[in-house]
C-alpha cells in the first residue's frame, strides 16, 4: 500500500516534480471528475511555504472562497465568479505551508447527497465508476481516495463530508460547529453547516483541524477553542431495527462494536427515540435558512444574469429560474413555504424545538458515555441514477448523519473494511470539542481495519 503521509516538502517547490504532480493529476482525475478546476496557474503559490504543512497539495471544495480561484458552488449562477478573499480555514493552512492546488465539484450549493446536482461537472467513485461519490462534497472525497491530494476540504450541512468519506472509504471529520471558521464558506443553512475535512491519515487529520480551529474575528459564530477531556473508553453504540441497514453496511457496523470491545472498550447499546423526528426537523431548518441565504442570488449584483428582461422582476424571476438547478429551486420553495406568515410556528418553530430536544437528549447519553457510534448511511455507495435511491429516499437516509449537524456536535467517518469491492464504515459522535476523542479511536481501529486503495490510486511514489 502506498505511503499515507509522504513527505511533500520537495514536490511543489520543485519545477520539474510540480510539473509532473499536475500531469499526472490531470491525467487521473480525466476518469473520476473530482476537480471543476485545477493547476497552480490562479493560485500565486510558486514557492510552498515553510511550515508544520510545507507543500502538501490541498483540494478545497468549490463553495469555499479561494482568493483568484473560482467560487462556482456547482451552479450555473456563480459559473463565472472568482473569489476576491480567501476563507480562514484555507488561509492558516496556507500559512502553515499547504498549497491549494484546485476546486473540488459538489451538488449545487451543497444540496445532494450524490455529486449528481452539481450544474458543471461529473463526479464518479474512485471504487467503481458507475457508482457515486457520494454528496454534496464528493469531489473532495474522491481526490483523496483517489490519491491526487492527502488532504481535502468539504462543508457539512447534514452529512456532506461524512458521507462520501464513507462511500470513498477515507476519514471524513465534521468538527464541532464554531470550532472552525465559517468565513468564506457560502452559506446554504449557516446554524447547521461547518468546515471539514478529508484524509487518509489521522495524523494528518488532527493536524489540520488543529490549525484550523479557534476564534476568528471576521465569523461571530467562531469559539476559542479548548478540547474537552481525551477520555474514550466508554462507547455507546446505537441500536437499529432489522433491516433497515444493508447487509455489508450492517456487518461491518457489527464488526466495529466487536472490533471496540477487543481494543479495552466498554460498549452498550442505547436507543435513541427521536430518530424519527431528526429528517424532519434538519430538512424544515436547512431550507428555511437556504431560502434566506440564497434570496442574494438574484442576477442583479453578480452571478447569472439573463440576456434580456423587460423589467427588475423579470430579470429576478429568469435569473433564479435559469440559474438555480432542480434541487435547490426544490429547497428554496419548501423553505419559503415554512416561514409563510401562519406557517412559521407550526413548522419552523416546532423544528427548533425538536432540535432543542435533541440536544438535551445527547447531553444525556453523553453525561455516561464518552463517544456514540453509529453507521454513516444505511447502503454503500450506490449506482449513478439509482431507481431504488431516488432524491426521496436519499433524504430519509441522512437520518444518522443530521444528528451531530443538529445538536452541533464533532462526528468523524471512519473506514470499517472493503467487501465486494466497495468500502463500508461507521461514525463516532462526541461531545462539543472532544474532536481528540474521534481521533483517537479512530487510531484505535486501524489495525483491524487497515486502509486500503482504490482501483488505479495514483502512485506518487516517484515524485518524493
Amino acid at each position: 500500500m502506498p505511503p499515507l503521509s509522504p513527505d511533500w516538502s520537495g514536490v511543489l517547490g520543485n519545477p520539474e516534480r510540480k510539473d509532473l504532480y499536475f500531469r499526472q493529476v490531470r491525467e487521473t482525475d480525466r476518469n473520476i471528475g473530482s476537480f471543476l478546476s485545477f493547476g497552480p496557474e490562479e493560485s500565486g503559490a510558486e514557492i510552498p511555504r515553510e511550515g508544520s504543512l510545507t507543500g502538501i497539495p490541498v483540494a478545497v471544495k468549490d463553495n469555499i472562497a479561494v482568493s483568484g480561484r473560482p467560487l462556482t458552488c456547482g451552479s450555473r449562477m456563480l459559473e463565472n465568479l472568482k473569489a476576491p478573499y480567501t476563507a480562514t480555514a484555507v488561509r492558516r493552512l496556507e500559512d502553515e505551508g499547504a498549497v491549494v492546488v484546485g476546486k473540488t465539484n459538489l451538488d449545487e450549493f451543497g444540496m445532494g447527497s450524490s455529486n449528481e446536482n452539481s450544474a458543471l461537472g461529473t463526479t464518479v467513485n474512485p471504487w467503481d465508476p458507475q457508482r457515486v461519490p457520494g454528496g454534496s462534497s464528493g469531489g473532495s472525497a474522491a481526490a483523496v481516495a483517489a490519491g491526487l491530494v492527502p488532504l481535502a476540504l468539504g462543508s457539512d450541512t447534514g452529512g456532506s463530508v461524512r458521507q462520501p468519506a464513507n462511500f470513498c472509504g477515507v476519514y471524513g471529520l465534521k468538527p464541532t460547529y464554531g470550532s472552525v471558521s465559517r468565513f468564506g464558506l457560502t452559506a446554504y443553512a449557516s446554524s447547521l453547516e461547518v468546515i471539514g475535512s478529508f484524509t487518509r491519515d489521522i495524523d494528518l487529520m488532527e493536524k489540520a483541524f488543529g490549525i484550523m480551529s479557534g476564534q476568528d474575528d471576521n465569523d461571530q459564530s467562531s469559539l476559542a477553542y479548548s478540547p474537552a477531556a481525551a477520555d474514550s473508553s466508554r462507547v455507546v453504540m446505537l441500536k437499529v431495527e432489522p433491516g433497515m441497514l444493508e447487509e455489508p453496511v450492517a456487518r461491518a457496523y457489527k464488526e466495529t462494536g466487536e472490533a471496540l470491545k477487543s481494543a479495552g472498550y466498554s460498549v452498550e447499546e442505547v436507543d435513541l427515540p427521536f430518530l424519527d423526528l431528526v429528517v424532519p426537523a434538519y430538512y424544515t431548518i436547512a431550507t428555511a435558512e437556504a431560502s434566506a441565504n440564497l434570496a442574494r442570488f438574484n442576477g442583479i449584483r453578480y452571478g447569472y444574469a439573463p440576456d434580456f428582461a423587460e423589467n427588475p422582476a423579470e430579470l429576478m424571476k429568469k435569473a433564479r429560474h435559469e440559474g438555480f438547478g432542480k434541487e435547490v429551486k426544490l429547497r428554496i420553495l419548501l423553505g419559503t413555504y415554512v416561514l409563510r406568515s401562519g406557517f412559521q410556528d407550526q413548522y419552523y418553530g416546532k423544528a427548533q424545538k425538536i432540535r432543542t430536544l435533541i440536544r438535551k437528549e445527547l447531553s444525556a447519553v453523553f453525561s455516561s458515555s464518552d463517544l456514540l457510534l453509529m453507521p454513516v448511511f444505511p447502503t454503500r455507495a450506490f449506482l449513478k441514477n439509482d431507481p431504488g435511491m431516488d432524491d426521496y429516499k436519499q433524504r430519509l437516509a441522512d437520518v444518522f448523519t443530521c444528528l451531530a449537524n443538529l445538536s452541533g456536535l464533532p462526528a468523524l467517518a471512519v473506514p470499517a473494511g472493503v467487501e465486494k469491492g466497495l468500502p463500508a464504515g461507521v461514525q463516532f459522535m462526541a461531545p462539543a470539542f472532544a474532536e481528540n476523542r474521534l481521533f483517537t479511536v479512530a487510531r484505535d481501529l486501524s489495525d483491524a481495519f487497515p486502509l486500503q486503495t482504490a482501483p488505479n490510486f495514483m502512485d506518487i511514489g516517484g515524485l518524493l
